[in-house]
């Protein structure tokens, strides 16, 4: 039996994947959410590189959340990336929720990013 959960995820990322990409000014925003935790890359779609990973494993993270699984770990997480991409002189971002709906985590992190977002 398959999982219609993880089918219809799959099937809305393949949607969105073909409108955005990033480039190295304006890097593409991905995130992954599982159970426990929230991850976040900005990726240069260019180059096929990783300017950029957090998640609430990462021990700046870890050190101020007591779970990772839910919106005060995300908000965290968020304010954190949003420091380190304006470090590396990021100044717009392409948000990629990875067909997660967004509410809840994707958007409580998603929100934390000042950078000018285009959904």
């Amino acid at each position: 039996m398959k999982n219609t959960k993880v089918l219809s995820r799959i099937r809305r990322k393949k949607g969105i994947r073909k409108r955005i990409f990033g480039t190295s000014e304006k890097p593409r925003l991905t995130v992954f959410r599982s159970a426990k935790n929230i991850y976040a890359q900005a990726i240069d779609d260019d180059e096929g590189k990783t300017l950029l990973s957090l998640s609430t494993l990462s021990p700046e993270v870890k050190n101020e959340i007591s779970y990772g699984g839910n919106i005060n770990a995300a908000e965290v997480t968020g304010k954190l990336l949003n420091k380190k991409l304006k470090e590396k002189g990021v100044s717009q971002v392409v948000f990629d929720r990875n067909g997660y709906l967004f509410h809840g985590r994707i958007k409580s992190l998603a929100d934390q990013i000042e950078l000018k977002k285009k959904k």
